[in-house]
């Protein structure tokens, strides 16, 4: 009897063990005292190396003018004084800045958020372990307010951490911030998954965030955020404080956004161009979900269409709901850019959509955006309008200068060069949609009504989302 009770209890100890072995990966909280001690110690050993603080530096021209500029009386006897622009004085300012940035090559190519390298004449790397080199921006996507960093290491190799998807994460799982705050240096927090896909945010063109409680304060932009197999899964980029402090609310850009910047880079491109749709959108409310005969609010409703759009082409129709996207459920229409972000040019996705209670699947081409229309781009050479750059909008266009896919038509400034009237009123960007009383539907509508003779010119402007009017005599 006691010969069966041994054998039992080593059967027990044996099939618990190999149970163990089959499961080397499950997330377990802590059991005891003994596991509450743990630390992260040799987790930091492992990934602190590879993060780096960024010192930028530049110039900033301000011009300040001479309250009596503006007096009828005093402003002649300054015309000629020597320093003095069109009633100023120019002066020249150096500013430094700071962020964190993470090596993830080892020949040095450095991960940051683009506001971190911004505007920056110089740019200096510092390691963990005190060397510093001399950085250049090798791309920088301010879409993603991500820029990668070239580190020029005399062929020495340099500590580097691995980029690890992040679509592993749940709610809950422990992750470290590894950054510079402050300027005091580098410096570790740990904390858990707040929330994922967070969209409720205007940060970048994406808005589709891990939310993290971990200490994430100025200086920490571009540091790594990683999990517990010390992989980077997130880039801090932003925090939620109305201090300027940590709350306990920070922000980071997934990985795969970082993956799509880098591979990018390595085919040897300047811009991030990433896949069109062509697609207005809206999220789906409960109101919306009730109407449509949904269990549940869930997915992008489709509400119109561009008429080269690969979902049309696909056989989407304006009224459909898109749901998933190669895998990943849709939640609204930040989660279904950023899902197709992620998408290589040529490469094809696959969607599934609901229609009248059935979900149907397509799969969609990735394009870049088209030409469509031309954009019969052109310099203004005559009139009040001269050395005015102008253009039809479309996709491409859209895409370069950054403007919603909802504006892709009209005539917007292309450039304004010279010292013309047009070039102080118009700014790179603004969308022209009046002259004169006339609608400007293209940019030959344009150049016939600024062809005409008349005593005065009006002008109705987009200018970021905002209408302005101005009178011109």
């Amino acid at each position: 009897m006691k010969h069966a009770s041994l054998l039992l209890v080593c059967l027990s100890i044996v099939f618990a063990g190999m149970a163990a072995h089959a499961e080397p990966f499950k997330k377990t909280v802590p059991q005891d005292q003994a596991g509450v001690q743990l630390s992260f110690a040799p987790l930091v050993k492992k990934v602190a190396p590879a993060v780096v603080n960024i010192y930028t530096t530049r110039t900033i021209t301000r011009r300040y003018v001479h309250p009596f500029m503006d007096d009828p009386f005093f402003s002649q006897f300054f015309g000629d004084m020597p320093g003095y622009d069109r009633g100023g004085t120019v002066r020249r300012k150096v500013e430094g800045a700071l962020g964190s940035g993470v090596i993830v090559s080892p020949d040095g190519l450095v991960v940051t958020n683009a506001h971190v390298v911004k505007g920056a004449d110089e740019i200096k790397v510092i390691l963990a372990d005190g060397r510093e080199f001399s950085a250049r921006v090798s791309l920088k996507d301010e879409p993603s307010d991500l820029a990668l960093l070239r580190v020029d290491t005399g062929r020495e190799a340099l500590p580097h951490a691995e980029l690890k998807p992040s679509e592993t994460l749940e709610v809950g799982d422990l992750v470290l911030a590894i950054g510079n705050p402050f300027g005091v240096g580098q410096t570790v927090t740990s904390g858990i998954i707040s929330a994922l896909a967070r969209s409720s945010l205007d940060i970048n063109d994406y808005n589709f965030f891990i939310q993290t409680d971990a200490a994430i304060n100025p200086g920490n932009s571009g540091g790594p955020l990683v999990s517990m197999n010390g992989g980077v899964i997130g880039i801090n980029t932003a925090i939620f404080s109305q201090s300027g402090g940590s709350l306990g609310i920070g922000f980071a850009i997934p990985s795969e956004m970082v993956q799509s910047v880098i591979a990018a880079e390595a085919g040897g491109s300047s811009d991030v161009v990433r896949p069109w749709l062509g697609v207005s959108s809206q999220a789906v409310t409960a109101e919306i979900a009730d109407s449509l005969g949904l269990s549940k609010p869930r997915g992008t409703l489709i509400s119109d269409l561009h008429s080269a759009s690969p979902l049309r082409a696909a056989g989407v129709k304006v009224g459909d709901v898109l749901v998933m996207l190669n895998g990943h459920e849709i939640r609204d229409p930040s989660e279904m850019k950023f899902r197709m972000a992620t998408v290589k040019i040529g490469d094809t996705a696959v969607i599934g959509y609901l229609r009248g209670g059935k979900v149907k699947e397509a799969r969609v081409k990735a394009i870049a955006p088209p030409e469509d229309p031309p954009r019969d781009q052109t310099t203004l050479t005559q009139g009040i309008f001269k050395g005015v750059t102008v253009a039809n909008i479309n996709p491409a266009v859209a895409h370069e200068l950054g403007l919603p896919d909802q504006d892709a038509q009209g005539v917007v400034v292309m450039k304004v060069e010279g010292d013309g009237y047009g070039t102080r009123l118009l700014r790179k960007g603004d969308k022209i949609l009046n002259v004169s009383q006339r609608d400007i539907k293209d940019v030959e509508s344009l150049k016939k009504t600024l062809m005409l003779r008349l005593a005065m010119f009006s002008l109705v402007i987009n200018r970021n989302g905002q209408i302005q009017q101005i009178a011109i005599r």
